[in-house]
């Protein structure tokens, strides 16, 4: 019997952890840079009073469809926004913003919104969007500046400048949502479609 060649996939992201996430899954895909301007796409989106939660959703689609229109297979755009009260909150640069951003967050509910849509000759062919609700407890600032100098840089991935996967759980007094949502890619749906299309064994 002739063995079957899996359905090519690429994941239109440079990010490592979403990298990670599906290495660690048992998915074979090829990375590439989606190419696409993020902040002018996003001021646009903002401009039309786009929610945070379709924003992500777009940003997903124009990842997808821009490197599928070059590359065979299926491809996996992602993206995530924050959400605090109706509100579209942006990566930081530094760690004083980092700081300011997390005493902002402190006491506060806000939501995170990943999405992923995989795109195939240009076209989308599946979406999901999937919501977090995360509760940031009411830490001290001596915590705060001790966990900044230990988690330094790293804290600068996040649109959270936290690491939940890591120490900043710790900033957390409850949290409802899927894991894999928080880290950026909701994964369970994703395999699901990919073993329909050929992409995983079945």
């Amino acid at each position: 019997m002739t063995p079957v060649t899996p359905t090519p996939v690429t994941l239109a992201s440079k990010s490592s952890a979403r990298q990670m996430i599906l290495k660690n899954a048992g998915v074979a895909f090829e990375a590439v840079s989606p190419g696409v301007d993020e902040e002018a796409a996003k001021a646009g989106l903002l401009a039309e009073d786009v929610t945070p939660r379709d924003i992500a959703d777009a940003l997903a689609e124009m990842k997808a469809v821009k490197v599928s229109t070059k590359r065979p297979g299926l491809v996996i755009g992602a993206d995530q926004t924050l959400d605090l009260r109706g509100t579209l909150i942006d990566k930081v640069d530094t760690l004083d913003e980092a700081r300011a951003r997390l005493l902002e967050l402190r006491g506060q509910v806000h939501k995170l919104h990943s999405a992923v849509v995989v795109a195939r000759d240009g076209q989308p062919i599946w979406r999901i969007v999937e919501s977090a609700k995360l509760s940031v407890r009411p830490f001290s600032e001596a915590w705060l500046d001790a966990y900044i100098e230990r988690r330094g840089e790293a804290l600068l991935w996040s649109v959270g400048c936290y690491e939940l996967e890591a120490e900043g759980v710790q900033l957390f007094d409850q949290v409802d949502g899927d894991y894999f949502t928080i880290l950026g890619l909701p994964l369970i749906g994703l395999l699901d479609f990919l073993r329909l299309h050929g992409a995983l064994a079945a």
